[in-house]
């Protein structure tokens, strides 16, 4: 056994100070944990001296004077300050990471389309060398927009550990586990889970069962929150407990080790010697979390007609403008349709925001063929889709009793803005040509007289 192998083995053991076995519940919630007894001072945030020799470190994830119930922060108590985890920094690039502002030339967005799921990974590729973004919105410097990408993971990242400055990450695994060792605590997530790991949060990417393949939505704007119910009222759709946020872990390592940082679009490297997972206890309400996706409780129509798909809004992403979200991420999971009268999927329509969609299992009721698990469909805005001809023909004939949506797990990341394709989406990954003909055989039915056809 090397030196470097001896240091891991006895990193694994003193890792193991804070285990990560246990969650805490709640969505927002001010959160105490401790890896150590005493560790976390009580009744002060910054006492003159914090026992075990720690420093105390405050993460903010909004302004000092956002509205109190806005107001995000965590304090850390951290055998290192930040500031000895980042060096001279140099830059580096991830070819098939792309920000927005995103135009590729000779590359039009004006469409729709869908593409095959990605091939799993045979090569070596890590969570930063796998994400495959495709398509970007709004602006990374002026922290307005998104951008989408395809995760595919085969190998943990060793001695190297990652943030972003620009934006939050919303992950939905679709095949494969992964673990995130995060500073806060190590959060485990597979299909029909979905983990937020927050702006500025350090944290390394392990895989636990590979290869991995999923779905991102980096946030650059207002965090993600639950969304108003409105006259639903207090429950279903998302409850806050069934979020989970990891205990304290740490580990106490001093082996040569990389920080990567994403900035403003760019990529840089920073040397140092040890391991930045140093948090040993923490308080506040700005840290990691899951969510398990089977506890999402759809709601929907009882009688006739049915609500516009915003009902099934997981969580949304503000935008400054009432009832206009930067990112609304929705969940169609298996549920029972049961209106009498009524066309039952998805209608016909262009939408002012845009809709990309992927498929996690099972088919979707509006496209019975083509949409596949880990597949992506994207609808820009105002650009017309519904339905395909078998999916309209299917529902306009079949006879309305109560039918079960059963194993089906498909889910939409919308925004206000616009969504660029890559010169990845358009030109390499596995874009389906003949998505527009689903529509061409749908038949015209009017004849000018009057009567149900």
């Amino acid at each position: 056994m090397t030196k470097h192998d001896a240091q891991n083995e006895i990193t694994r053991e003193a890792s193991q100070a804070g285990p990560h076995a246990g969650y805490l519940p709640g969505f927002g919630n001010d959160f105490e944990t401790e890896a150590l007894p005493g560790a976390l001072p009580q009744g002060q945030n910054s006492p003159q001296k914090c026992n075990y020799g720690l420093y105390g470190e405050q993460l903010s994830g909004t302004p000092f004077t956002a509205p109190q119930h806005q107001n995000e922060r965590t304090w850390c108590y951290r055998i290192r300050p930040s500031v000895k985890h980042t060096g001279r920094f140099e830059r580096f690039d991830l070819p098939y990471w792309k920000s927005a502002p995103l135009i590729v030339e000779g590359v039009t967005s004006l469409g729709q389309c869908r593409w095959d799921p990605l091939p799993l990974p045979k090569e070596k590729l890590t969570w930063l060398t796998g994400m495959r973004t495709m398509t970007t919105a709004g602006d990374v410097n002026t922290q307005v927009g998104m951008a989408s990408h395809v995760y595919l993971v085969s190998a943990s990242m060793e001695d190297e550990y990652f943030y972003s400055a620009d934006s939050e990450l919303l992950v939905v695994p679709q095949q494969g586990q992964l673990r995130f060792a995060t500073e806060l605590g190590i959060i485990d997530i597979g299909p029909e889970e979905i983990a937020i790991l927050p702006r500025g949060l350090v944290y390394r990417v392990e895989v636990l069962d590979g290869p991995c393949r999923g779905f991102v939505c980096e946030n650059y704007g207002q965090k993600f929150d639950l969304p108003g119910r409105g006259p639903i009222g207090a429950n279903c759709m998302a409850n806050r407990r069934d979020f989970k946020t990891p205990v304290a872990a740490f580990e106490d390592k001093e082996v040569p080790s990389s920080v990567l940082i994403k900035w403003c679009g760019q990529f840089h490297r920073t040397k140092i010697g040890h391991s930045p997972l140093d948090v040993v206890a923490w308080h506040g309400n700005y840290a990691p979390c899951k969510y398990d996706l089977k506890t999402y409780c759809p709601v929907g129509a009882v009688l006739f007609d049915h609500p516009d798909p915003s009902i099934f809004t997981v969580l949304t992403a503000p935008s400054g403008v009432d009832g206009t979200a930067n990112i609304d991420f929705v969940l169609f999971r298996d549920r029972w349709m049961v209106a009498e009268n009524t066309f039952r999927p998805p209608w016909y329509h262009k939408n002012i925001m845009s809709e990309l969609m992927g498929n996690i299992y099972g088919q979707y009721d509006a496209k019975p063929e083509g949409f596949v698990p880990g597949g992506i469909s994207l609808h820009n805005m105002m650009v017309p889709h519904g339905p395909d001809r078998d999916a309209f023909e299917g529902a306009s004939n079949s006879k309305l009793k109560p039918h079960k949506l059963d194993h089906t797990m498909s889910f939409m990341f919308e925004t206000r803005f616009p969504q660029h394709l890559t010169q990845f989406a358009a030109k390499e990954a596995l874009i389906q040509d003949t998505y527009i003909d689903c529509w061409a055989s749908i038949d015209k039915k009017f004849d000018g007289t009057p009567g149900l056809k």
